[in-house]
C-alpha cells in the first residue's frame, strides 16, 4: 500500500533526502550517455552500487523505525503517569515497571515536581505541567517522525524495484545485443 505524498513535504521527493532512481524507459539511449561509456559492466555496477545504498539507507530507517516504535509507547506511559500524579493529591501505591514482566510496589507522595530522562546522561526536575507539555510535544514529534519513516521506507521500495528494474533492463539489452553480435558473424561466414 503506497502512503499518500503529505503536503509539508513541498518540491522533494522524500524526508531524509532519499534520491529518486531514474526510469531507464529507452536502454540504447542511457547507454550512449557519456557517463555510461557503453560498456555494460560498468553500467550495471553503477546501479548494483546504487541498489546498495538503498539497503543500506532501507537498514538505518528500519533501525529508526523500531526505535520509534518503542519511544512512543514508553512516552505515552510517562504522560499517564504525570496525567496520574496531577489527580492524586495524597500519597498512593503503584507498581513502577522495571523490565519485561517485572514490576517494583511503590509508595508515591504527593509531589509538583517529576523528574524526566533526557538521555545523554541528562535527567532534570520539571513541574508536573511543564512535564506533561514537554512529554505531550515528544510524543507528537516521535508519531510525525514515525509517519515519515514509513513514508520514506515506501518512498525507498519503490527505488529498490525501479533500479532492480533497471538492472534487468540493461542486462537482457546486452544478451540480446550479444545474440545480435553472434548472429552476424555467423551469417558472415
Amino acid at each position: 500500500m503506497e502512503t499518500e505524498k503529505p503536503a509539508d513535504l513541498g518540491d522533494k521527493k522524500s524526508y531524509a533526502g532519499i534520491p529518486e532512481a531514474e526510469f531507464v524507459d529507452d536502454v540504447d539511449a542511457y547507454m550512449a550517455r557519456a557517463e555510461n561509456a557503453g560498456t555494460v559492466e560498468s553500467v550495471l555496477k553503477k546501479l548494483d552500487s546504487q541498489h546498495a545504498k538503498y539497503k543500506f539507507m532501507e537498514f538505518n530507517l528500519l533501525s529508526k523505525k523500531k526505535r520509534l516504535h518503542t519511544q512512543v509507547p514508553e512516552l505515552k506511559r510517562s504522560l499517564s503517569m504525570i496525567s496520574k500524579l496531577e489527580q492524586e493529591k495524597k500519597e498512593f501505591e503503584t507498581l513502577f515497571f522495571l523490565s519485561e514482566q517485572v514490576f517494583a510496589k511503590a509508595k508515591v507522595p504527593a509531589t509538583d515536581t517529576v523528574f524526566l530522562w533526557l538521555g545523554a546522561n541528562v535527567m532534570l526536575e520539571y513541574s508536573l505541567d511543564d512535564a506533561r507539555k514537554l512529554l505531550a510535544q515528544n510524543v507528537a514529534a516521535a508519531t510525525k517522525n514515525l509517519a515519515h519513516v514509513e513514508y520514506d521506507l515506501d518512498f525507498l521500495r519503490d527505488q529498490f524495484t525501479t533500479t532492480e528494474v533497471n538492472m534487468a533492463r540493461v542486462f537482457n539489452w546486452d544478451v540480446k545485443r550479444r545474440q545480435a553480435a553472434k548472429a552476424e558473424t555467423k551469417e558472415k561466414k
